[in-house]
């Protein structure tokens, strides 16, 4: 079985140089510097609960602190601030909990779901979202019409699914993507950054051939099977 948990720390640590160096090409410290902002804001939205998002926070504002240092601003460092966003049902006080003792930043809880606005015009300078995106708004209506082709009848995922059913859950993502991309583009600077991580497979792979999707078929089994047992 995959640990969730680890996977996300792999993606956080694999994209870190990553982030390193779209801070160090592409921020623009003085520009900052000129408008006279003294805050450095940061979102990480589908935050979950665990360690993983301080680790990532860490990054950001590591390679943030050394841009501002290698630009020679070193004495008008900003002060940062993170807001930790997950739907409003997200476990606040075990995240909270558990923070670094010595963190460069004040956190901020900001529940709801990141495919509406959350943040007021131009305030964000960093979004950051990790193994999020993926999940989807609402489960798309053809999969729960018995009279429709996309009916995912004894299944929880679209991997051993006709086809129809993997293009219902496309079309669905697509209208996420679009509405999350739209309310990004409000809530950022101009020069604004954003980095998302989230798993796909490559071109051209039939669905039915990727690795979560042989998982979740397994998981869906186990899953039926217990239901019958109950029922």
């Amino acid at each position: 079985m995959i640990d969730i948990p680890s996977v996300q720390w792999a993606g956080a640590n694999a994209v870190k140089a990553m982030i390193d160096d779209v801070i160090a090409e592409n921020l623009d410290v003085e520009k900052i510097f000129s408008s006279s902002k003294s805050t450095f804001r940061i979102a990480d939205l589908g935050c979950s609960v665990g360690p993983n998002t301080f680790v990532a926070k860490q990054n950001i504002t590591d390679a943030v602190q050394q841009k501002y240092q290698s630009q020679g601003f070193a004495s008008q460092m900003p002060e940062f601030q993170v807001f930790l966003n997950d739907q409003a049902s997200n476990d606040f006080n075990t995240l909270f909990a558990s923070p670094p003792p010595e963190r460069p930043y004040f956190a901020t809880a900001v529940p709801g779901s990141f495919h509406g606005r959350l943040f007021p015009n131009f305030s964000l300078d960093f979004v950051y979202s990790s193994y999020a995106l993926q999940c989807l708004y609402k489960v798309p209506e053809e999969l729960l019409n018995k009279n429709c082709a996309a009916w995912n009848k004894g299944r929880v995922h679209y991997a051993s699914a006709p086809d129809e059913v993997a293009q219902a859950f496309t079309t669905q993502f697509t209208k996420d993507i679009t509405a999350f991309l739209d309310c990004r583009a409000k809530e950022l600077v101009v020069g604004g950054l954003m980095v998302l991580i989230m798993p796909g497979i490559p071109n051209g792979i039939p669905h039915s051939s990727s690795l979560t999707g042989g998982i979740f078929d397994f998981l869906g089994q186990c899953l039926m099977g217990m239901a019958k047992e109950v029922s």
